[in-house]
């Protein structure tokens, strides 16, 4: 049976993973997680007791919630919320950013609603991220001979610019646009090759289906998602889960493109630490071959006016 690497902390992000699991949760531990998100400040204050009550559930049912997210029991689960709260007080950030934005509304309102809320989502991604499975992800690409990323519509944005991070640093790596390609590629995988699926939802058949071929041949598979207890998440040795925040137009799977590069970057540095003088070499022979193709930095300033005769 696979180990899986749950990365989502006990204490980082945990108001966000509530925001995004909390609605698909059993009718009484949704009651929980929207009374926790309605006022968190008090939440983390609040005896088991009292939750129990302003959510019109019993003890038990918090104690199982609790359970439910990974922690022991209620009180590791209040120091969490509360190490959150206090994290987002020092930053000055709302706990209930607004992500509407209606039609008549100034673009320059419009920026602060799309600027808060990819910053709460980096934040939150950034504060469940675990450094060791990073670690592990990044030796496991560094020495591979094959990488392979599959991700179908935002998701695939997200792999192809990782595939380009990749192959400029020499490192083997393909992102396949078509399912079927992508099945026949990790049939082909072997043990100590990397398979790297991405899917908001966590429940995109075809990402599930090339990570489990992938796993069967014994390749290292990686899930980004932001759901924990996904479909996806449950075939992958390694979990990264991503936060998301919603704004009007742009729904979660549009919205968890900056989270998923933040993890996706934060791999790809680590590579480049790891292979620090193959990665100097490979960068400087790229930028060395196209900078026939930029303009000079100073262009020579033309004469427009008419020669005097």
């Amino acid at each position: 049976m696979k180990r899986m690497t749950d990365v989502t902390g006990e204490s980082g992000g945990l108001l966000g993973r509530l925001r995004i699991e909390g609605p698909g949760m059993p009718e009484a531990l949704a009651r929980i997680a929207e009374t926790i998100l309605a006022d968190p400040e008090s939440a983390a204050n609040a005896s088991i007791v009292d939750l129990a009550e302003r959510s019109g559930t019993s003890t038990a049912t918090v104690t199982r919630f609790s359970r439910t997210l990974g922690f022991k029991g209620y009180a590791n689960l209040r120091v969490a919320v509360a190490t959150e709260t206090g994290r987002a007080e020092q930053a000055r950030w709302e706990t209930d950013i607004s992500g509407d934005i209606a039609p008549s509304d100034p673009l320059t309102d419009v920026l602060g609603v799309v600027t808060a809320a990819d910053t709460r989502a980096i934040h939150d991604t950034a504060a469940a991220l675990d450094m060791a499975a990073i670690d592990r992800v990044a030796a496991e690409i560094a020495g591979a001979k094959r990488v392979e990323l599959f991700g179908l519509g935002s998701s695939g944005t997200s792999a192809r610019e990782m595939a380009f991070r990749l192959e400029r640093i020499r490192v083997p790596v393909w992102h396949r646009l078509d399912s079927h390609t992508a099945l026949t590629n990790a049939a082909l995988l072997l043990p100590g090759d990397v398979a790297i699926g991405l899917s908001h939802s966590g429940r995109t058949r075809e990402v599930i289906e090339t990570l489990a071929e992938a796993a069967d041949h014994g390749a290292l598979t990686v899930a980004v998602t932001s759901y924990s207890r996904s479909p996806l998440a449950e075939v992958a040795d390694v979990v990264f889960t991503t936060a998301v925040q919603e704004t009007t137009f742009r729904l979660a799977a549009l919205a968890a493109l900056h989270s998923q590069l933040l993890v996706l970057d934060m791999i790809y540095v680590a590579v480049a630490q790891r292979t620090y003088e193959r990665t100097a070499e490979a960068l400087e022979l790229t930028v060395r071959a196209v900078d026939a193709h930029r303009l000079p930095e100073k262009n020579p300033t033309r004469n427009r006016g008419r020669s005097k005769s």
